[in-house]
This record gives C-alpha cells, sequence and structure tokens, in this order.
C-alpha cells in the first residue's frame, strides 16, 4: 500500500535542498577568499566598511571579481553591506573564523577542502561504476591544504598541551629519547617538538619523498640538528624496539593497510613505550554522529579523499569516520594496552589515544 504524500515535508525538504546548494557553494566562495587573503585583508579595515574598490586595491586583486565575491559573501550573511555608502564590512566576530589571524579556528582554511575534492569529482565516479580508488597524486593542492590546516593545530596544541597528555612524556622528553611521528607528512610537528626538546633525537616516517623535502627544509631553515626524515612505507615499519615514544597525527585512517600501521608501530616501539595517536573524533557508527558538528563534512572528505586513495592501493578504505570503537579495537589487537582516549574542547576534530606497549 501507498504511503500519502506529504506536502508540507516536501516543501521543507525543498527549502533544505536549496540551503544545501546556498552553502556549498559559498563554502567555495570562502575558500578562493581564503585563498587570496581577502578575509585578512577586510580585517585590516578594522571593522570599517569599505567599497569594492577600495578592498581590491588593499588586496592587490582585480575589483570586478572582488565585488562578485563580496556580494557573494554578503547574502551569505558574511559580510555586511551598506547600499547608503555601497561599502562592505567583515564583522570582528566573523574575522575571527576566517582570517589567518585566527590560527585553528580559521574556518575560511577548511573550506578549501570543497574545490579539492570536486577536482577529482570524474575520477570518483568512475569508482562508484567499477570500484578501485583515486590515487594519491591526482590530488594536486590536497596535502599542502592539510599541512596547513594540521600545522595551525600543532601551532597551538602541539607541545603544550597535547604531549603532556602522554603521562612523563615530556620529562622523558627534556632528558633526551628517541621519537619517530609515523606519517609525517610535511614535517611540522618533528620540527615543532626537536626544537622544544633538544635533548632528544626525531625521525619523520613518510612515503612522499616531496614532502619531506619540505620538512628538510624547515628543520634547516630552524637550525635544527636533531630532526631526520626517512622515506619509507609506515605498513612495513622495521627494527623493533627502535624508538621510546612514537607519535602519528591524523594518518592511520589513511592507510591502504592500517593494521599493517599500527603492528609495525607496536614492533618499533620499546616495551613500557608510549604511542600517541591522534584521529578523527567520531563515533565508529553513523546514527551516533548524526549530530557530529562536521559529520557531513568530514563524511564527504573521507569518500572524496581519505577511503578512496586507501582503495587505490588495494587498501582497506577505512575511511576518516571509522571512529573510537574500531580504532579501540585495532590498537588492542595489535598489542597495545592501557588505551586511553583524551578530547580538548578546543580540538573538535580529533580524539588523542594514548597507547602504552607493555
Amino acid at each position: 500500500m501507498g504511503t500519502e504524500f506529504d506536502d508540507a515535508r516536501a516543501t521543507a525538504f525543498l527549502d533544505q535542498m536549496r540551503t544545501i546548494l546556498n552553502h556549498g557553494m559559498a563554502a567555495s566562495m570562502i575558500g578562493i577568499g581564503h585563498r587570496v587573503g581577502l578575509f585578512d585583508t577586510m580585517a585590516r579595515l578594522g571593522g570599517r566598511g569599505a567599497p569594492s574598490t577600495e578592498v581590491a586595491d588593499l588586496a592587490g586583486l582585480h575589483e570586478r571579481y572582488v565585488r562578485e565575491w563580496l556580494d557573494a559573501m554578503t547574502v551569505a550573511r558574511i559580510v555586511e553591506y551598506d547600499s547608503n555608502t555601497d561599502a562592505y564590512r567583515l564583522p570582528p566576530e566573523h574575522a575571527a573564523f576566517t582570517t589567518r589571524s585566527a590560527g585553528m579556528a580559521n574556518m575560511a582554511s577548511y573550506a578549501q577542502y570543497i574545490s579539492l575534492c570536486a577536482a577529482v569529482e570524474d575520477e570518483l565516479v568512475e569508482c562508484f561504476r567499477h570500484g578501485g580508488g583515486v590515487p594519491y597524486e591526482s590530488f594536486d593542492r590536497f596535502h599542502a591544504v592539510m599541512a596547513e590546516t594540521s600545522g595551525m593545530r600543532f601551532d597551538a596544541l602541539l607541545v603544550d598541551v597535547v604531549l603532556p597528555l602522554v603521562p612523563g612524556v615530556v620529562e622523558l622528553l627534556e632528558h633526551g629519547i628517541r621519537v619517530a611521528d609515523v606519517g609525517c607528512g610535511r614535517g611540522h610537528a618533528v620540527n615543532l617538538m626537536a626544537e622544544a626538546f633538544p635533548r632528544s633525537t626525531f625521525v619523520g616516517i613518510d612515503f612522499s619523498e616531496t614532502a619531506l623535502e619540505i620538512g628538510r627544509a624547515e628543520a634547516a631553515e630552524r637550525g635544527l640538528t636533531n630532526a631526520s626524515f626517512i622515506a619509507a612505507d609506515a605498513a612495513e615499519l622495521g627494527d623493533e624496539h627502535r624508538y621510546d615514544f612514537i607519535t602519528t597525527f591524523d594518518a592511520v585512517h589513511d592507510q591502504a593497510h592500517p593494521r599493517a600501521m599500527v603492528d609495525g608501530i607496536f614492533r618499533s616501539l620499546a616495551p613500557g613505550g608510549h604511542w600517541l595517536c591522534a584521529d578523527i573524533r567520531a563515533s565508529s557508527h553513523v546514527g551516533e554522529n548524526l549530530d557530529h558538528p562536521m559529520g557531513s563534512f568530514m563524511y564527504g572528505v573521507s569518500c572524496q579523499h581519505c577511503m578512496t586513495v586507501s582503495l587505490a592501493y588495494d587498501g582497506e578504505g577505512l575511511g576518516a569516520m571509522w571512529g573510537v570503537h574500531r580504532a579501540k579495537a585495532l590498537f588492542a589487537e595489535s598489542g597495545f594496552t592501557d588505551i586511553a582516549v583524551h578530547s580538548l574542547p578546543y580540538d573538535p576534530s580529533n580524539n588523542y589515544y594514548v597507547c602504552r606497549k607493555p
């Protein structure tokens, strides 16, 4: 028997779809504004309004594009417009979440992921039809943007907030121990730790030599002699008991073979040592993620990057939203004990797992 059509529900859903489309396009425009520095430029106006010509001159950009962008931001209720003076204004309350000076609170930087994911849509559609995945090299700027967003979090939290979550590790780092950051990408976390703890030695491990060269250049610029970088597959770590402390930051869920990676970390860690693993804060059950503050965003990024990259290399396709339940189970199966899960009120994106090797 058919279900009676609910006109009110249909109208509400149509409004929802229009809102989604508006917000999706606004997010793309926000990402552009971040890249060309328009939010930062408007913040330099000190909260006053200015015509598009002044904003464009101050930003060093073409006025016609700036004006269209300002109009898009106006109807998105991000920028305010005064029709009497033809002036646009970025309220300070909005600048607090859209400018580079906002640090890890800069949500405009995350908007870049929308267009980056869209850039591989044709390849992804073929994966939906035939399986497989979109490989790492198809993502042109994705990893630069990921380094930007994670770097803001590292600068704000890593040394003073995140590392102290691990029992006794700050004292050990000050005394001098061997540390590895597995899946280090461009190595900013490695260099921050090396700078903060000069008596310890730090090794960044990643399969991308291009990313590691950036880490090496930053280490050289900072004059660090206790930071080095090795190109290796995180799933093939050798040399048992080589490190006293190991870190990974949003790396496990991206792996083709995450279990092999975690097993390798366990083997490479000295007995009694700790592994600090940051990964996406979520439940393993979608029904418990309905109120996740970034749920749609994270599932979308997962499908269009994290999961598909893993599948491109015949991997498990774990996905970013694999969640705390599956993470704890995997870590325990690899042999880790005393698995503690920490969350930080100012970092809604990640859980911080502190795992001990017996």
